[in-house]
């Protein structure tokens, strides 16, 4: 009996102190000091030849990164060769180089342990080299040698020509990029921008194409050269005098960048598939890098369907409804050419037209009504916290700041980024809505069991068509 009299008034003194004691404070009332971030400065420096150079050293790791950026990429390929600038970004990495066969350029990087890929997109193609830092000047002597004196092994050509046309066999696999691949499409219409290699333009493809090419395009001042990492600056400078100081400047023919044409009348383009799910594309033209108001558009796109649940799209349609799994907006920021504005979701087949009214519904909403100041405040906050975490890996830093130069941004551009975010307000984001974001105007692609859904879609008009698949 002592005892349980003994534990109760234990308890009860515990009990008392906890009631006295001082409380935690709550999440919301915690105050942080005012974000401390500068952006990282990148030595940039341009040889004699116009190479560009873009430095960072870092001995953190005895590693060193190397890339490479060459001023031409897809936009350039006539339509007859369409794909050719992504074969030859295939037959460059697997080609062989120098007095190198294939295999030998292949077993020369295995023997230093490198870790070497080339890619093109719309306006370049990119070399990216990992590598030790004592296989530096190993590493650059492969690199001078692809750069300068590719072999295109024609059997490789063959290989990479199989796999691209495998590729083009198995596009219509997945019915996000069939949506996307007929978005772009229907957009960009016949522009370089919109078209997508087929098989009839693989085959064109030759060894001389690719060569031609090369020698048109692949000269050093044509090429952006970003390097980070465990590199003592002087060696560097000898390094590079010996592989690239003696490759002389040529005469550039600069790529074309034909015009846009205007934007296609809107309809609802159809690709019927038997899937239990439909995937939903709204796309229309949106703003390009030059466009003064990209900062209120990329904090209008935040609370549309850019911020994850904190979007209206995804609390809508996901969180209070239940209508889809994901949903999501997005506007492409065209490096020279207005990209373009996506929204899209997945949704199961039955529920077609409610997610797409919805959309609508949301996007004009935002159009008619401004933005609250707390739903603004989130957003801004939000970007420009994010916007840090870029800077989280040395090369990407650099190769961030090259690929900025390269597009002609400002020179202040992420110094002055998160300001211009801040200062956006609630007529900014209402504004570039009513500019840039108009349901009306927006072309629509489902891909799914469309012919359940015919007479929904008929009824959500303004034209239906179906959009024929290549290959």
């Amino acid at each position: 009996m002592k005892s349980r009299l003994l534990l109760l008034s234990v308890m009860g003194l515990l009990l008392l102190w906890g009631c006295a004691a001082p409380q935690p404070p709550s999440l919301r009332d915690l105050s942080f000091a005012p974000l401390d971030f500068h952006v990282p400065e990148i030595e940039r420096l341009t040889l004699g030849n116009g190479m560009r150079l873009y430095l960072q050293e870092d001995a953190e790791l005895p590693l060193v990164e190397i890339s490479v950026m060459v001023g031409a990429g897809s936009i350039g390929d006539p339509p007859a060769l369409t794909g050719r600038t992504d074969l030859y970004a295939a037959l460059l990495r697997s080609g062989g180089a120098g007095e190198r066969t294939p295999d030998a350029l292949d077993e020369a990087l295995e023997k230093i342990a490198a870790d070497f890929s080339v890619s093109a997109d719309s306006h370049a193609v990119t070399l990216d080299l990992s590598l030790r830092a004592a296989d530096l000047d190993a590493g650059l002597a492969i690199l001078a040698d692809v750069l300068r004196r590719p072999r295109f092994d024609p059997e490789r050509l063959e290989i990479a020509r199989r796999q691209a046309l495998e590729g083009i066999r198995r596009q219509n696999d997945d019915p996000g990029q069939v949506a996307r691949r007929a978005l772009t499409r229907v957009l960009y219409g016949e522009h370089p921008l919109g078209r997508s290699a087929t098989t009839k333009t693989v085959n064109a493809i030759t060894r001389e194409d690719l060569l031609a090419f090369h020698q048109e395009q692949v000269h050093p001042n044509n090429l952006w050269l970003g390097i980070s990492g465990d590199f003592d600056r002087s060696r560097l400078e000898s390094l590079l005098a010996r592989h690239f100081g003696d490759w002389s400047a040529g005469d550039l023919r600069p790529q074309e960048i034909p015009a846009l044409e205007p934007p296609v009348a809107p309809a609802i383009w159809v690709v019927p598939r038997a899937l239990p799910q439909t995937t939903i594309l709204f796309g229309e033209f949106g703003i390009d890098k030059d466009n003064p108001d990209q900062y209120a558009v990329r904090v209008m796109n935040f609370l549309l369907g850019g911020g994850g649940f904190n979007s209206r799209l995804m609390r809508e349609v996901r969180s209070n409804r239940g209508l889809a799994y994901s949903v999501y907006s997005f506007y492409q920021v065209g490096r020279r050419l207005p990209g373009l504005f996506i929204a899209g979701s997945e949704s199961r087949t039955a529920a077609t037209s409610e997610v797409i009214a919805l959309m609508r519904q949301i996007m004009a909403e935002m159009r008619e009504a401004p933005v609250s100041e707390d739903e603004l405040a989130l957003a801004r906050e939000s970007l420009v916290n994010s916007f840090v975490f870029g800077f989280t890996d040395k090369h990407d830093v650099v190769t961030m700041t090259m690929r900025l130069d390269f597009y002609a941004y400002p020179p202040d551009y992420l110094r002055a980024y998160r300001e211009n975010v801040s200062k956006v307000d609630v007529d900014a984001v209402h504004a570039a809505a009513r500019r840039y974001l108009d349901p009306a105007r927006q072309a629509l692609i489902l891909v799914g069991d469309t012919e359940a859904l015919k007479a929904e879609l008929e009824a959500l008009g303004p034209v239906v068509k179906e959009f024929p698949l290549e290959d």
